[in-house]
This record gives C-alpha cells, structure tokens and sequence, in this order.
C-alpha cells in the first residue's frame, strides 16, 4: 500500500483523532427520517437505509467514531394515524437503543401529533430539547450545547442548533456552531455561514451524516471534515433493533384482524379469474408476469400485513369491494387486470369500456421511490397483451 493510500485509510477509520495541541469531536446527525423505518424493498437501487443498519453502523463503529455525539434534528416522525404512531413509536424504542443524545420534536407537517412524541420520548428516555432550554453533553473534556432553541447558545461551549428550518433561512441564525436543518434537503457538502456550519439530514435515513469537528486547545472549532455514511446491505443490522421492528410488523398486522372479520359483500371488483371466459388469453399472458406474483413478494419479507406495501400489490386495496387480507378476499391478492382497468363489474354485466391504461396508472405505484428505474416504455412491454 502506498504511503498517500495509507494515510487516506487512517482518516476513514479513525475520522475524530485529535489533531497536534487540540481536541476533536464527532457530530453524528439524521433528520427528516419522516417515518422511514426501512427502505422498501421494492428495487435494489433504494436499499439504503433503515434504522436497524444505522444502529448496526454506529455500534460496530463505535470506537473510531468516539468521541462523538449522536442527535437527530427532527421531522423523523410519522402521521397521526393508527399505523403512524406504530411507527413513531418504533422510532423512539430506535432512539433509545442507539443512545441518542438529543431528538427534536420539530415538525413540518401538521398531521404529526407531538404532544403523542413527546410522551414517547419521555416513556423511553430519549433527550428531547424543550422550547426553552438546552441539553447539555460532555465529551472528552469538551462542553456541547444542543438546543432546538435559536436564543439559547452558549458562550464557551460548543453549540449545536436542531432546526426544522430550510438552509436558506438558517443563514441568518447566529451563535453557533453547527446546525442541522431537519427540513429535507440534500447538501453535498456543509454551508458556512459565518462561524456557523449547516448541514441537513440525509432525506428518509438513506444516509447518515458524520461531520468532524477539529478544535484549538480552548475548545474552538478551527477545522472540519464531512462525509456521507451509506448504509447498504453490507452494513450488518443491530438485532435490538430488528427485533422492534418485527414488534412494529406485527402489531401492524393486528390493525387488519378486525378487517378479515367483516363480512365480503359484492362490490365493483370481480378478480381475474372472471375475465377468464372473455379474455383466456390476456390471462394467460398475465400470469407470465411479475404482477401475478405481487403478493408473495411481500409475504417472503414480512410486509403482507403492512397497508403501505399491500396497496401496490392487490386490488383495490382501501376501496369498497377491494381486499382485505389473503383470507377474506383470495381473488383480490396480486397485481391484477383491474389493478390497471379498473373495477370490471359493470363490464361485465354491459360491456361498457373500462378504464385506458397510461403512463399516469403505472405511476400510482411505480414512483421514483419505490420504482427509480421505472421506464413507461421499456415496462410495458413486459406486461402488454
């Protein structure tokens, strides 16, 4: 290995070595995780992410990170609805696990309940900065200040500002050192603004920001060093982790049980199987596809009881007549003909024209998240009959 190889090494694996006469710190940072607990498995190109590899990250790293401290800016919270506080729950349990040293409660959308947050917080222990004060940290000799709280920085400390704020704004803020911008914007590299560094959380969890902070003897930031930390398959998950996530999973699951128990009336959707008579071979093609076969794909990971992913892999899933669960409605389960055409009952009984396919009915599932490669073109020629 070359001498400039060799030294390149030394800095990723031990980014916070103290620097000759002073001392170094650490800022590990996410924010507008917005709900994301793990990256939908729907394409390998947004396999990045997820709270379990971000504690399996941290954990294995722990040394060469340290000293540092871990904070997560806000907007990391779901929607105030009954699988939204599953999830936000989930969320803290995380934050808990991990040692988090302050998560703001700041939020950009008012669907987010957080007096419900704060609650949470306080049940497991997770530092959260109230509107009028400050939580204070210690590191290696080093005195933080971390505040979600724009009046609240400290002289001979080193300040730390939570914000759910756009970059633009921020600039304008004074007094600190570093802030992180929960709003969801993607930086390459910080912003200064006067003494002031301004990063943002990497949107979803999809990557974890480690900012490197080189102080003089006096604790003054002198000098930084940023980078993004991926967190791919190849980063091994935390298992305490994993297991709230399962907790999640499966008590997600139960906000179905009482939908399996409702009663099947007729409604708008009749299933494949009565396009049959009509429509053999257009079945037949369509049982050659990946559509067919949707809803194992959620059953070989877990997520057949998860009403984010059975959505796009049934029919008509939320909708009156549509599926239940594998159980109430069999005929419903896979991407089928009126996944695309619509309900096919008045069809059937008059051969009235259903719903034409293009581009906007794909984009109901396959949007850039879930589908980034998506191709009108080139997909449909998978599927057409």
């Amino acid at each position: 290995m070359s001498a400039a190889a060799l030294i390149i090494f030394t800095i990723v694996l031990f980014p916070c070595a103290a620097h000759a006469g002073g001392k170094a710190l650490n800022v590990i940072y996410t924010g507008a995780i917005k709900g994301e607990l793990e990256p939908c498995g729907c394409s390998p190109e947004t396999q990045s992410g997820g709270l379990a590899r971000l504690s399996g990250y941290i954990s294995a790293n722990k040394k060469a990170l340290s000293p540092y401290v871990l904070v997560d800016a806000g907007n990391a919270f779901a929607e105030a609805t009954a699988q939204g506080r599953l999830k936000s729950e989930a969320i803290i349990r995380s934050f808990a696990l991990m040692g988090y040293d302050a998560a703001a409660v700041n939020v950009n959308r008012a669907a987010v309940d957080g007096g419900f947050i704060s609650a949470l917080a306080s049940q497991y222990r997770v530092p959260v900065p109230p509107s009028n004060r400050a939580i204070k940290a210690i590191r290696n000799g080093l005195k933080i200040n971390i505040s979600s709280d724009e009046k609240l920085a400290k002289k001979g400390m080193i300040n730390i500002l939570l914000s759910g704020k756009q970059v633009s704004e921020l600039k304008a803020v004074k007094g600190w050192d570093v802030i992180i911008s929960s709003f969801g914007e993607e930086l390459d590299e910080p912003v200064a603004s006067g003494k002031a560094l301004i990063v943002s959380g990497f949107p979803k969890g999809q990557k974890l920001g480690i900012l490197s902070l080189k102080l003089d003897g006096k604790g003054k930031v002198v000098g930084s060093s940023h980078r993004w930390q991926a967190l791919k398959q190849d980063v091994a998950e935390d298992p305490e982790v994993r297991s709230v996530l399962k907790d999640y999973d499966q008590k997600v699951a139960a906000l179905l049980k009482e939908e399996e128990l409702k009663p099947v009336k007729g409604g708008p959707y009749l299933g494949s199987e009565s396009c049959v008579e009509c429509h053999q071979s257009y079945v037949d093609s369509w049982k050659a596809t990946k559509h067919s076969a949707a809803f194992a794909t959620l059953e070989r990971v877990g997520k057949s009881k998860d009403p984010e992913c059975v959505k796009c892999h049934v029919v008509g899933f939320g909708e009156e007549g549509g599926f239940l669960s594998l159980k109430a409605t069999p005929g419903l389960a896979n991407v089928q003909c009126e996944s695309c055409h619509g309900p096919g009952r008045e069809h059937a009984a008059d051969f009235s024209p259903m719903r034409p396919i293009g581009i906007e009915v794909c984009l109901k599932c396959h949007t850039h998240e879930n589908s980034p490669l998506f191709d009108y073109q080139k997909y449909f020629e998978k599927i057409k009959h």
